[in-house]
């Protein structure tokens, strides 16, 4: 049986397909038309899908979208009776989604009358919860899903027991931990979708001068939270969300009203220094959300009595306040989907369907992110010859693996800049080892570095340290695995000045930890260089300019040489400039 999940018209569209239920492809709609956090109808993401699943669009037995336009109607009809505009704007948007078989059809070019799958509409909130929870190794784990905005909800929780979830309460329009988070960021100055994990990283440099404050523009009591609405204008005329091109990235509307800038002081503007008053802001503004969220997750604790929690939204990618769960709230499992935003919905969806609407059994544990597009040895050999490389000054050669990581982790080694090509592309927005540019973490200078001469990204925001799983209580306060890079742990104080580059200033990193079954030649490339140096660490951060992350091997020869990189490897060819 054949499932087909869409995220279609809404931020990081996507698809996804389950065949007996287990997953054979997900991928973002941005990897094709390379426009960052791409909404629209994501045509070439399900062409993809159903390639890969080797079937046709007539084989497909259900269809699984991620929106139920009657969840909370009462609550929707009373916000669009008091914002018509508002109301106007969600009923395109609606139109959009109710239009999703037609564009289906369109995308293959058949009448909508001969697709034969059967369409299933499943609420935001529980494909959330869908995505985490039948992906994990658990078979009983508490719930926790929390972001901006999905079918007038921000978070949910509950219990998940085998095939079945159990929902156990929810916080509706206009309280959101996601909306908290980006009103304040674009009052810090930062304005563009996405930019909160900019924001988190900026906390670190900071104090929580302004946590009471903070406190009174976020209430919370248990899994209850409040937003203090008087600091906030989305309630008052809708959240400005600019969601149905494919060709956009997705746009956000003023959040913040006048009365924050005079509870906090003055508003940031994007090209203004950022001064010592917007890092106390930054941590105060994080401060307070690891208080409300841990405080929701040791209230479910307390509800469940269960070990593991399962964690998906937009606010499961601050790995930060995640770094903290064991800690903090009693469980002792932690799984965060890889795609934990929006995007994770098609697989959640697909999964909600199979397992609970069908009643099907659990089979399937996503253990590693590759789930994208790879090109074979002819297809990367055609790329770098139409390229000339050679001609260009780059000294191509074609090698076996073992000779291809010893010259690669010398490379590193040295200091150079390393762009590394393998395999399948990641699900969601994490280079886990296959999209990504790798580095030395032993050298303090190589963050500046990589911010300036690569990356072309504010100086201050922090690089991901990938780590052989076995070698991670050794290096980290903490030892549970972290396989999406969605935890940051303390670096241990002793080894925080072997590997500088990627500690960030409080001490923590965002780890990966990287086993030898989830990614075989990655693990086999840290461990030569942990041969060469005794450093089981490499620096790692996605293959990517101001642009999503590359997908095709054109694509990361193209980043290879507009930026400064100093080598390549796309499959078993290393590319090293003269």
């Amino acid at each position: 049986m054949n499932i087909l999940g869409i995220n279609a018209y809404h931020g990081n569209a996507s698809a996804a397909i389950l065949c007996d239920g287990k997953l054979i492809a997900a991928v973002e709609e941005e990897r094709f038309n390379r426009v960052k956090y791409a909404a629209g109808f994501p045509a070439a993401a399900i062409r993809y899908c159903l390639q890969t699943a080797g079937i046709t669009l007539g084989e497909v037995d259900h269809v699984a979208v991620p929106r139920n336009p009657y969840a909370r109607l009462g609550t929707k009809l009373f916000y669009a009776l008091r914002m018509p505009s508002f109301a106007r704007e969600r009923a395109k948007v609606l139109a959009k989604f109710t239009g999703i078989p037609e564009a289906l059809a369109a995308t293959f070019r058949i009448a909508p009358e001969k697709l034969s799958a059967k369409f299933h509409r499943i609420e935001h909130h529980i494909a959330h919860l869908a995505s985490a929870f039948y992906c994990s190794p658990f078979n009983e784990a508490a719930l926790l899903s929390a972001d901006g905005l999905g079918d007038f909800a921000s978070s949910m929780w509950g219990a998940g027991f085998g095939r079945r979830m159990k929902i156990h309460g929810s916080i509706a329009f206009p309280h959101s931990l996601g909306l908290y988070y980006s009103a304040v960021t674009q009052y810090l100055g930062f304005l563009k979708f996405g930019d909160e994990y900019k924001v988190m990283g900026l906390g670190a440099y900071g104090e929580p001068e302004f946590l009471p404050e903070f406190r009174e523009i976020l209430h919370s009591n248990g899994t209850r939270f409040r937003l203090g609405l008087e600091y906030f204008t989305h309630h008052r005329t809708g959240p400005e969300m600019s969601w149905a091109e494919a060709d956009k990235t997705p746009v956000l509307g003023k959040m913040y009203s006048d009365a924050m800038p005079k509870k906090l002081g003055p508003v940031r503007a994007p090209e203004a220094p950022i001064e010592q008053r917007h890092r106390n802001l930054a941590s105060s503004l994080q401060t307070r959300l690891e208080e409300v969220y841990l405080g929701m997750l040791r209230r479910l604790h307390e509800e469940t009595d269960l070990k593991s929690v399962c964690l998906a939204g937009g606010v499961a990618f601050n790995c930060v306040a995640n770094g903290k769960i064991l800690a903090s709230t009693g469980f002792e499992n932690v799984y965060v989907h890889p795609a934990a935003g929006d995007a994770g919905l098609a697989v959640g969806a697909a999964q909600f369907v199979w397992h609970q609407l069908l009643g099907r059994p659990r089979a399937f544990v996503m253990e590693h992110a590759y789930w994208g597009p790879e090109f074979s040895g002819e297809e990367i050999r055609s790329a770098v010859n139409i390229s000339r490389l050679a001609e260009n000054g780059c000294a191509v050669s074609e090698m076996p693996e073992q000779q291809l990581l010893q010259k690669t982790a010398a490379i590193i080694a040295d200091g150079k800049i390393l762009g590394w090509f393998q395999g399948r592309a990641e699900w969601g927005p994490r280079a886990l080892g296959n999209r990504s540019i790798v580095a030395d973490p032993r050298r303090p200078e190589m963050k500046e570095i990589l911010n300036q001469r690569i990356k072309h990204r504010e100086i201050f925001r922090p690089f991901a340290p990938s780590i052989l799983a076995e070698k991670t209580g050794e290096w980290f306060a903490q030892s549970h695995p972290s396989p999406f890079m969605t935890m940051a742990y303390a670096v241990k104080p002793e080894k925080r000045d072997r590997i500088p580059a990627p500690t960030h200033v409080d001490g923590t990193g965002r780890l990966q930890t990287v086993t030898s079954t989830a990614n075989p030649r990655y693990w086999k490339l840290i461990s030569e260089f942990a041969r060469q140096t005794g450093v089981p660490v490499v620096l790692n951060t996605s293959f990517n300019d101001n642009e999503p992350i590359v997908c095709q091997p054109q694509e990361a020869i193209d980043c290879f040489q507009r930026t400064q990189m100093d080598a390549l490897v796309l499959g078993d060819f290393l590319i090293t400039r003269s």
